[in-house]
């Protein structure tokens, strides 16, 4: 087996996780931060320990299946956590972990693009979608 310098090895790891490769797992974590509902729950609980029903009403149009799912993702991806406390009734707070906190300013810095440019991105779709006609 030939002997590998430094460089070698770190060129190997970095194509190792080469999201343009089809077997690539960064390319599936891409896919998962695209989501809309994924953004806009990690903004959400930017703010700190949300409960279900808090996240729910901040969150306008998803639908209680749509955040069971995004929560149950985030969770798995080590990207929030979830605590139940055991009152009555039971009580179950989510809360970003430092990895998730890591990707806030992220996911922060595209929720204000989007904010501050969606409607130079509306013309852009208007005029897309209905070019002016040549006589």
């Amino acid at each position: 087996m030939p002997t590998r310098t430094v460089a070698q090895h770190r060129d190997e790891e970095r194509r190792e996780f080469e999201s343009f490769l089809a077997q690539c797992p960064s390319r599936d974590l891409l896919g998962t931060l695209g989501s809309k509902w994924v953004t806009l729950v990690l903004a959400a609980l930017g703010h700190g320990a949300l409960r279900y029903n808090e996240i729910l009403r901040r969150i306008a149009g998803i639908s209680p299946k749509m955040l069971t799912q995004t929560l149950r993702t985030i969770e798995r991806d080590g990207l929030a956590t979830r605590t139940v406390t055991p009152t009555v009734p039971v009580t179950v707070e989510y809360r970003l972990t430092p990895l998730g906190n890591d990707l806030l300013a992220i996911i922060l810095d595209l929720k204000t693009w989007a904010e501050t440019h969606v409607r130079i991105i509306q013309t852009a779709r208007q005029a897309y979608d209905h070019p002016p006609r040549n006589a």
